[in-house]
């Protein structure tokens, strides 16, 4: 019994080793097969895009402040108490509104006066105006007459002009953005009593430099985004390119008027403002993500009959996240925009 069951384990042993041989031969067979049929190491998966010709805009985005359309200063013109305020912060006037009243009652006794005084010498005037006609009196005191009527007309307008100082009126159409006076203050000549502004409109002032400024015309369009606001967009036109820049940063100074019906914004804001330099119809583009840099070379990789195939490339314009490519990559060439970072020159690819 023992002799025979060492003979079956013998024979089982033998054929598991036989069995053995000819799987790793097989095995061995598949892989020398696989290699000499890829010829290396295994293809790279990749995605690829077509290169079609395509709109390119050549923008430059500058950063400005907005400011009031309309800013003004108003300022007393006439010294004396305030005897009354109209209008007060935050509301609305309109051109020609009376603002303020400064010491109008000292200045209405004076103007009184001198009406008295106008009127009395143009009475006397008229009466000896008769006289004359009549060869009553002579010529020399018709002429006194009408001398002191001129007199009196005089004063009375030059009381006048400053009784019509203590009455300060608003010179645009806006709002009262802040009170420098209120009712029994002392008013100085020159000195501020309101501020007015007027934000219907608001201008966004930008220095352009000066290998810019030639793209920028008045009356132009402009793209404007407020960082108020990110998901608004306004836009602009251009009121004002200066003639002259600034000797300290050779910049150029550039207006853009944005209406601004809402009053949503206020001056004193950020923004940024977009001027189209020029407008590239046919241009070869590509992902900016495509490209890879070797060694400070900027390249690409195109897929030719399932080869990774590298180029050189030269890039002009960048609008959002494209660049236009001025060399090395034609229309009709598959970019590979998926893997170019894994495949080198004449590496196969797969395409997915």
């Amino acid at each position: 019994m023992k002799l025979e069951y060492a003979i079956r384990i013998t024979v089982w042993a033998a054929a598991l080793s036989m069995l053995l041989a000819l799987t790793g031969c097989k095995d061995r067979e598949s892989i020398a097969k696989t290699n000499s049929n890829s010829g290396g190491p295994p293809a790279i998966s990749v995605s690829v895009i077509k290169v079609k010709p395509v709109d390119l805009r050549d923008v430059v985005f500058l950063p400005g402040e907005t400011e009031a359309y309309e800013d003004v200063k108003v300022a007393a013109n006439t010294s004396g108490r305030v005897e009354w305020i109209g209008p007060r912060e935050g509301q609305t006037v309109t051109k020609g509104e009376r603002l303020a009243e400064i010491d109008v009652a000292a200045l209405k006794a004076s103007l009184e006066h001198a009406r008295a005084a106008y009127k009395l010498a143009y009475e006397l005037c008229e009466r000896r105006r008769r006289l004359y006609e009549n060869k009553i009196i002579a010529k020399e005191e018709l002429d006194q007459s009408e001398t002191q009527l001129k007199l009196a007309a005089a004063d009375l307008e030059q009381v006048k002009a400053r009784y019509n100082r203590g009455f300060p009126k608003s010179p645009i159409s806006g709002n009262i953005d802040h009170l420098y006076v209120d009712v029994g203050e002392f008013a100085d000549t020159g000195k501020p009593i309101a501020d007015i502004v007027n934000i219907d409109k608001i201008k966004i002032n930008v220095r352009v430099p000066e290998l810019d400024v030639r793209y920028v015309k008045e009356g132009q369009q402009t793209p404007v985004k407020i960082d108020a606001f990110p998901d608004r967009n306004f836009m602009g036109i251009v009121e004002f390119v200066a003639f002259k820049a600034d000797s300290a940063t050779k910049t150029f100074h550039v207006r853009s008027v944005i209406d601004n019906p809402d009053h949503a914004i206020r001056p004193g804001m950020i923004g940024r403002v977009a001027f189209l330099r020029r407008h590239i119809p046919d241009a070869i583009a590509a992902p900016l993500f495509a490209i890879v840099d070797k060694g400070g070379e900027r390249i690409v990789f195109v897929e030719k009959d399932g080869v990774a195939e590298s180029r050189a490339i030269s890039i002009g314009v960048i609008e959002a996240d494209r660049v236009q490519i001025t060399r090395g990559l034609d229309i009709g060439d598959h970019l590979i925009v998926k893997g170019h970072t894994e495949v080198e020159d004449g590496m196969k690819v797969i395409v997915k």
